[in-house]
């Protein structure tokens, strides 16, 4: 039995519940195989509802990214005008690495229907189940030296924070370094690396994960108490494609400019958009636990913390959690 046949009889009663007699009959296979072949469809990001008396109704089906479709609606020049589509892998970060040291121009972009092997910072996993998010991965290659690397981390957060509060209103914040939150939850991660060579980077890969159209049931026990989705926040469907267009718009409009004025512009886009300044935080660096109140960045890239003697220092890598 084929995913195609059973999805056929959904789809030619749109809305309405096929009993399990009804799809065995027709399709001549056991009520067992009938629900394996309903997880596997779930797997793929269809979504359905079960009633024992009635049998499953087909709720919603995934939102599939097309490559070309995407290059077709881009209104950005360079970013994501090179992309390479996939449905699995195991992280789009090794994919658009590979790309680049093979001379894969900036923008180059690497989207995954699925990562099996979803990175976040610190080298914690990321939840990336099938066509309900956006994992991507995307070339950069900034004329800068490479101690500036930790200020295009912020510009990358700036322009996804506000490239999805225009596109969904929802009240969405920044937590240094590059977390964004909805109402303390996490919603989407970003993690880039680099390259270098002379001091000089020679090309930097941003990996951006975004939780779109998870459903609570996509996050395993106690995940959901740190983690949430657009569409959880929303209560609506959102196009996976809209958010790619214009995440790619507002990230290359804010990269050129950085490249054209330096970083005091993302300073202020950033600074606005953060959920962590003036809040008491405990932050643990490799050379032990700072508490103290972020007060703002410094121009490398760094958080300042007001100590409780009022000093303030720059911290330029940390775990940053509420003070306990």
């Amino acid at each position: 039995m084929s995913n195609d046949k059973l999805l056929q009889m959904f789809l030619r009663e749109p809305g309405q519940y096929v009993s399990g007699e009804k799809m065995s009959q027709e399709l001549l296979v056991s009520r067992t195989a009938i629900w394996k072949q309903i997880q596997k469809l779930e797997a793929e990001g269809y979504s359905f509802e079960a009633s024992r008396r009635l049998g499953y109704r087909l709720l919603s089906i995934p939102d599939k990214l097309d490559s070309d479709l995407l290059s077709s609606r881009m209104t950005s020049s360079r970013f994501g005008r090179n992309i390479h589509l996939h449905d699995t892998v195991q992280s789009t970060q090794i994919v658009a690495r590979d790309a680049a040291e093979n001379g894969a121009p900036e923008g180059t972009l690497i989207i995954a229907e699925q990562q099996t092997s979803g990175r976040g910072r610190m080298g914690r996993g990321w939840v990336s189940p099938k066509g309900k998010g956006i994992w991507m991965s995307m070339v950069l290659r900034p004329s800068v030296p490479i101690h500036f690397a930790p200020q295009l981390t912020l510009l990358t957060a700036v322009a996804l924070c506000r490239s999805l509060i225009r596109l969904t209103g929802l009240s969405i914040g920044i937590k240094w370094p590059n977390d964004l939150l909805i109402e303390g939850k996490k919603i989407s991660g970003i993690l880039l690396e680099s390259a270098a060579e002379d001091e000089r980077l020679r090309y930097v890969i941003a990996g951006v994960g975004i939780s779109v159209n998870l459903e609570p049931s996509d996050y395993v026990d106690g995940l959901l108490e740190k983690a949430t989705s657009l569409r959880i926040a929303s209560g609506q469907t959102l196009s996976r494609s809209d958010i790619i267009i214009q995440f790619m718009h507002e990230w290359e409009q804010l990269y050129d400019l950085y490249q054209e004025q330096g970083f005091s512009p993302i300073i202020t886009i950033w600074e606005a958009l953060s959920v962590s300044l003036g809040k008491p935080a405990s932050l643990v660096t490799p050379q032990g636990t700072i508490t103290g109140i972020p007060v703002g960045l410094d121009t490398s890239g760094a958080i300042n913390i007001q100590l409780e003697d009022g000093s303030v220092i720059p911290i330029f890598s940390a775990e940053m959690g509420e003070p306990t």
